[in-house]
């Protein structure tokens, strides 16, 4: 096993949550000087997009058979739309003299570590350089200049994390969530760019050193220390459906060469009064090389309808994270859970459009309240290999009874669950209230074993997976959200795994919300009318 591989495996295996012990975490948490959630550069040239709210023509259900949908005009406007839905903000909340946003892509404790940028070659466009997204002022940053020359004109857009939004909450487990973000962020891009007729293509042979390179994020001197931000993804935008040529890294990094820069981030926080440099040491053995390109052709699959066939940009923005659920609610109807289930399966249909890898991530889930299936616990496996894998290394006492569903689906055991589902997710009753909830079991040290960086994507997987399920769980009637509190070794003893070649590495639950009348709610962007 290399270096970086073992000390991957050595800081999950330090951050996971215990019976007796969570991860090291902050004692107290310093609210007057919680790092701000927008990024902005000072010193650069702000490029305005068109006010945002508006609704498309697409319905949800007409992101089955993405191929279907007209494809808008590349124009200002309708990237300002795919800004906005994919990152943007999709309300504000008050409680008291507290005021907070809420945003389209959904992120661990509201905290939202990604950050979003452009990247131009179309002069027609945009003067050809990269771009910081602000959600908050839904506006562009020009963080450089360059001459495209004969470079083919494209529009890529690049995705990072800056690790210390998470950390000042979550300390040293922050990692962790900061790359369920990106996940659930690609999702929300894909989704999004469909809705306009569009796609996206990741690029995922990328190094994280060119991306570094083509944003900026390795001008240290324009970044405050401790607040820097890490590459994370890098795609590119197809506008029409007749596919684009093949990528070339060095063409861009050759214009890229040239680039002038303006502008330096703004500091989130005052004092940092707590640190925590292994995030830094994982981050370093976790990089991506420049890798050969993949590229995955994946089965049409017919989905059911949803039962709630809304306008997408409408749903999109209506997706929330449950805070509570009624735990005495009528069951979910079984064709919208196996509509939910359906879609969580390789499919040519977005956000797996915009994904280049075969499933490693499996969902073991915790039914309680689903009609017509008795409670207890279910495998869905995603790929043919998952079952040969798993039965002989998980509990004896299984009973691996195949359910009749349009697609593969084991139960295991039988019986009230709540209570362990509970326990198991750091005793939140979100996870026993709901309908039901589940753990995203993972192929993991064989995959870091394999390549170090690797440990990452896993958690973009799972973060791509949660994004599925909070938009169908709106299309749905109900409600959802991620769990990424749990009791990692626990969760295993109840599957009966023994060693770490299979590792829970997110949770998620689904059920009929409760809401809390004392907050207001107040539309997304009221500040930005002129």
């Amino acid at each position: 096993m290399s270096t970086s591989a073992t000390a991957v495996i050595q800081y999950h295996q330090r951050t996971k949550h215990n019976l007796n012990a969570y991860a090291k975490g902050p004692e107290s948490l310093d609210w007057d000087d919680q790092p701000n959630p927008f990024r902005r550069f000072s010193g650069c040239e702000t490029v305005d997009l068109p006010l945002p709210g508006v609704e498309l023509d697409c319905m949800f259900a007409d992101l089955d058979k993405p191929e279907q949908i007209a494809a808008r005009p590349l124009t200002l406007a309708n990237i300002g739309v795919l800004l906005e839905l994919s990152f943007g903000l999709s309300a504000w909340k008050q409680f008291g003299p507290d005021r907070w946003a809420l945003r389209c892509n959904p992120s661990s404790g509201n905290l939202h570590p990604t950050e979003a940028y452009l990247l131009c070659t179309d002069p027609a466009l945009l003067a050809p350089g990269a771009y910081h997204y602000v959600s908050h002022d839904h506006h562009l940053e020009r963080r450089s200049q360059f001459g495209a020359g004969d470079v083919q004109a494209e529009l890529y857009i690049g995705l990072s994390s800056i690790h210390w939004r998470e950390a000042w909450k979550y300390g040293e487990r922050a990692f962790r969530y900061c790359q369920h973000d990106i996940g659930h962020a690609l999702a929300a891009l894909s989704y999004a760019a469909a809705c306009l007729g569009w796609s996206v293509e990741l690029l995922s042979e990328t190094a994280d050193s060119d991306i570094a390179a083509w944003l900026g994020l390795d001008r240290s001197d324009d970044f405050v220390a401790t607040e820097h931000e890490a590459p994370d993804l890098f795609c590119r935008l197809h506008s029409d459906k007749a596919a684009s040529g093949d990528f070339s890294a060095a063409h861009l990094s050759q214009i890229s060469q040239s680039a002038e820069w303006f502008g330096k981030a703004e500091r989130l926080s005052g004092r940092h009064f707590y640190r925590w440099p292994i995030i830094d040491e994982v981050s370093g053995h976790a990089v991506k090389p420049s890798t050969a390109a993949e590229r995955l052709a994946l089965p049409n699959l017919d989905l059911p309808p949803p039962s709630h066939n809304l306008a997408a940009s409408q749903l999109i923005r209506q997706r929330r994270s449950a805070q509570h659920f009624n735990g005495k609610s009528a069951d979910l109807p079984l064709a919208d859970f196996q509509r939910m289930l359906a879609a969580l399966l390789p499919n040519s249909k977005p956000p797996f459009t915009a994904w280049n890898w075969s499933a490693q991530v499996h969902i073991v889930l915790f039914v309680h309240r689903v009609a017509d299936l008795e409670p207890g616990l279910y495998l869905l496996p995603r790929d043919a290999d998952a079952v040969t894998e798993l039965k002989p290394i998980c509990s004896a006492d299984y009973e691996w009874q195949v359910v009749d569903a349009p697609f593969e689906f084991y139960r295991l055991t039988v019986g009230n669950l709540r209570q362990a589902a509970k326990s198991l997710s750091c005793h939140q009753p979100i996870a026993s209230d709901s309908a039901f909830s589940l753990g995203m079991l993972a192929r993991f040290t064989p995959n870091v074993e394999a390549e170090a960086w690797r440990y990452r994507r896993l958690f973009w997987e799972c973060g791509m997976l949660g994004q599925i399920l909070y938009l169908e769980a709106e299309a749905a009637g109900v409600r959802g959200t991620g769990i990424g509190c749990f009791f990692d070794d626990a969760v295993h003893g109840v599957l009966g795994l023994k060693d770490n070649d299979w590792q829970s590495l997110y949770h998620f639950t689904i059920g009929e919300p409760l809401d809390d009348n004392r907050l207001q709610s107040f539309p997304a962007y009221t500040h930005l009318q002129r």
